[in-house]
């Protein structure tokens, strides 16, 4: 056996060994999960994956958008979103596309407002620009509550 095949199996054995280890870390762990945490223990429970055959899917639950005031995230169907409670109609919900439009840094919610961190563009709740450099609002979504879920269809 030369060096050359020596080096390429050596690699494939190499490769072959650490599969296991990637398909593992690609499985939810619900063992860290809090007792407490009913989604550990009731399937039921959990938030639905998936959109529905409206095109809403479930972003969090009220609980859990009232504890921390929004709920983001960066993949919700192939897209950043944010979604807050509307200052103006505490029964209503505003589901924004949390990239600023200036020059794609992700927005937060301050309370009162969409501020992007990277340049200082702000966005009124509606995605309207309250302040440059932005030039764009921000995509607006349907958002609704249904139940103890907030859904959003982008």
């Amino acid at each position: 056996m030369n060096r050359r095949e020596f080096v390429n199996w050596m690699g494939a054995g190499v490769l072959a060994t650490s599969l296991p280890v990637a398909i593992a870390a690609c499985q939810p762990n619900t063992a860290d999960a809090p007792a407490d945490d009913p989604a550990a223990t009731d399937e039921s429970a959990a938030v639905d994956e998936g959109p529905r055959e409206d095109g809403f899917e479930s972003i969090g639950t009220v609980s859990e958008l009232d504890e921390a005031g929004s709920l983001s995230s960066s993949n919700f169907q192939g897209t950043q979103v944010v979604v807050t409670r509307d200052p103006n109609n505490a029964d209503a919900v505003v589901a924004v596309d949390s990239l600023c439009t200036h020059q794609g840094c992700t927005v937060d919610w301050d309370g009162g407002a969409f501020a992007c961190p990277c340049h200082g563009s702000n966005f009124n709740v509606d995605g309207s620009i309250a302040s440059g450099p932005a030039s764009s609002p921000l995509p607006v979504y349907e958002a609704k509550i249904e139940g103890d879920q907030v859904l959003v269809k982008v």
